[in-house]
């Protein structure tokens, strides 16, 4: 196996917001994760109107892997979903956070089940098939003007033998959430059928994480694990990612060296 001689690359999809802790924390639990690895990652925020522009497949090309951000709503849906398609078509290692969750469990339904209006109840609250809907269930004694499901929360249940509960090392968990919005139950055959299962849960069987079993790194969390990383303890999750696209990035080399 090659050596990584330069920088791994990934690509956050993404409006950037100064204002917004998680973009912080999205950012500086790569850097967590690459000094553990030892690895050095250079990571770019990817405006998701800039996904939509005729050079948009080169550039999402030119990253090793691809992160979908939180910070909803986006400034372009369709940027936000061509950008997901891209990570899913390609095999490319991919990371869905909050947000990301979300969009990534939309572009599977419109492009792979041809749900052509699978949306969210956010983007549009009168569609028929609004999959990602409120939060049913608001966490109690959270601040009033935080979202619906805030803070740390614990019980969160993997599935035995999923690749999320090995890069845990265990099958409960707590995790951050910072979000108004969840899968809509009455859809979540939709992750099933298209070959994302549900492979974490809330304390009422909510759906908290889909993976793909046929790709390289797919993972989709409504919780957002860059809000706990430190430089001390990396996150598992970020650095379980961090590894594979780093993996794809000596793939790459070797491939290249060989044609």
């Amino acid at each position: 196996m090659s050596l990584v001689s330069e920088p791994v690359r990934i690509g956050i999809l993404g409006d950037f917001n100064p204002e917004f802790r998680s973009h912080h924390a999205t950012n500086a639990s790569l850097q967590h994760a690459a000094r553990k690895l030892k690895l050095e990652v250079e990571s770019a925020w990817l405006p998701t109107p800039s996904l939509l522009e005729p050079g948009a497949a080169a550039t999402l090309d030119s990253f090793d892997g691809l992160w979908a951000s939180p910070g909803s709503p986006f400034k372009s849906f369709d940027g936000m979903l061509k950008g997901i398609e891209f990570a899913r078509v390609h095999d490319r290692p991919f990371l869905g956070t909050c947000a990301g969750f979300q969009y990534a469990l939309i572009e599977c339904a419109r492009n792979v089940l041809g749900v052509q209006d699978a949306t969210t109840a956010e983007e549009d609250p009168n569609a028929k098939n609004i999959v990602i809907y409120p939060v049913a269930c608001a966490v109690p004694n959270r601040d009033p003007k935080a979202p619906k499901l805030s803070g740390k929360i614990n019980q969160i249940r993997l599935r035995p033998g999923s690749y999320l509960a090995a890069f845990y090392g265990k099958e409960v968990i707590e995790e951050e959430f910072f979000c108004n919005y969840e899968l809509n139950p009455e859809f979540e055959w939709m992750a099933m059928e298209a070959g994302f299962p549900v492979v974490a849960r809330g304390s009422k069987e909510e759906c908290r994480a889909i993976e793909s079993p046929a790709h390289l790194f797919f993972v989709a969390t409504l919780f957002q694990p860059q809000l706990s990383s430190t430089e001390a303890k990396p996150h598992p999750l970020v650095t379980a990612f961090v590894q594979h696209v780093a993996d794809f990035h000596r793939k790459r080399l070797d491939d290249s060296i060989l044609a």
